[in-house]
C-alpha cells in the first residue's frame, strides 16, 4: 500500500514537471516560452513578449486563487476559463499564421491528454 502511495507521488511530480494537467499552470513563464519555443520556433521578439504574458498570466492566477481560497469553486472556473481565453487572445497576437496553426493543434492534444487523464483516475 505504501508502495502504491509513493508511486502515485511520484507519478503526480513527474505530471506537473512535465507540464500534465494543474501542472502545467504552475510551471515558470520561461519555462512556459521554452515549451512553445520547442514546438513553434519562436523569435527573440516572441519570446519577449511571451514572457510578459505568462508572467502576467502567473501574478493574475496567484491573486485570484487567494481571493478565492474556501470561496465558490463554479465562480472561480469561470473567471480562470475567461482568463485562459483571454491568454490564448494574447498567445495568438503574437504568433504568425503557421505557429497559430500549430499551437492550436497543440492545444487540442493537451486537452486531450488531461481529459484522459481524468477519465482515467491519472496514472493508471
Amino acid at each position: 500500500m505504501i508502495c502504491g502511495l509513493m508511486l502515485g507521488i511520484a507519478g503526480f511530480a513527474n505530471a506537473q514537471q512535465q507540464g500534465g494537467g494543474q501542472g502545467r499552470m504552475m510551471m515558470k513563464p520561461e519555462d512556459r516560452v521554452k515549451q512553445l519555443d520547442e514546438k513553434l520556433k519562436l523569435s527573440d521578439d516572441q519570446k519577449t513578449k511571451l514572457t510578459a504574458v505568462f508572467t502576467e498570466q502567473a501574478e493574475t492566477m496567484k491573486k485570484m486563487r487567494e481571493e478565492m481560497q474556501g470561496g465558490d469553486r463554479d465562480a472561480m472556473r469561470e473567471k480562470m476559463q475567461k482568463m485562459r481565453a483571454d491568454n490564448d487572445a494574447k498567445v495568438n497576437a503574437v504568433l504568425t499564421d503557421d505557429q497559430k496553426k500549430t499551437y492550436e493543434t497543440w492545444q487540442k492534444e493537451q486537452r486531450a491528454e488531461m481529459e484522459k487523464r481524468r477519465q482515467g483516475g491519472g496514472n493508471n
